[in-house]
């Protein structure tokens, strides 16, 4: 099972104290209380094996249609929305179409770059630490934003994609930053433990959303969104 680079703290440290007590457990049934000794080093391994599939990286087959915008992350699609006042500053003025994707403790919490991505924008917000099925999640919770312009269909398209921490997510991890290019369905970060991410797009009539609510998608396959034909300049 490969594991994430980003969660190497976790999973390293957790695997040296699961030994550790793994070595109590073997050590009691080498004195004779069997029964103890292997419950507690059953029990540690199913713990360790949690948290380790927690940060796992399972292998992925990326698309490469170009008109899709690929899902930035696992997990079931919580909105879809229309809006103006989402507040990234290079694409001010412009309506964005937004899709909410919670993610589970369950799901994988790698995320990926929906298309070719040049990066031109980062902006990270302190916050709150609502639920991620919280309908205040979107707005008050911390959160980590980078934006530039994607390469779809062809043409250069405003794309953005916000980390939201949730309860349980403490930590958003993010390696994209300005002036960097990120290939289709590249991992460029995580949040840690539960979490929403969201995918931005400009609201223009070439591009249609692929998705429902309610939906499961996974990173790097699963297209939100297709550019159809020609549309607005991203300029």
């Amino acid at each position: 099972m490969k594991l994430a680079i980003y969660g190497k703290r976790e999973w390293l440290g957790g695997g040296l104290l699961a030994l550790a007590i793994g070595s109590v457990g073997a050590g009691l049934m080498h004195l004779g209380f069997s029964l103890l000794g292997g419950t507690i080093c059953v029990v540690v391994m199913l713990l360790w094996l949690a948290l380790a599939a927690f940060f796992r990286v399972p292998d992925r087959r990326i698309p490469q249609d170009p008109s899709l915008l690929l899902a930035p992350a696992d997990g079931v699609v919580k909105d879809i929305e229309t809006i103006l006042d989402h507040g990234i500053e290079p694409f001010e003025g412009k309506p964005l179409v937004r899709i909410g994707i919670f993610l589970s403790v369950l799901d994988v919490h790698v995320n990926r770059a929906p298309c070719e991505l040049e990066v031109i924008y980062r902006k990270y917000k302190e916050g709150f630490f609502h639920d991620a099925r919280d309908s205040r999640c979107a707005r008050e919770n911390e959160s980590l934003l980078i934006a530039g312009w994607g390469r779809v269909a062809g043409e250069k398209v405003a794309v953005a994609i916000r980390q939201v921490s949730g309860a349980i997510a403490r930590r958003i991890v993010c390696e994209a930053e300005p002036d960097s290019f990120w290939e289709r369905g590249q991992i460029y970060g995580m949040i840690k433990f539960g979490s929403r991410t969201e995918l931005f797009f400009p609201a223009d009539p070439s591009i249609s959303v692929c998705v429902e609510l309610g939906e499961k998608v996974r990173s790097g396959i699963t297209p939100l969104a297709q550019k159809t034909e020609r549309g607005i300049s991203a300029e």
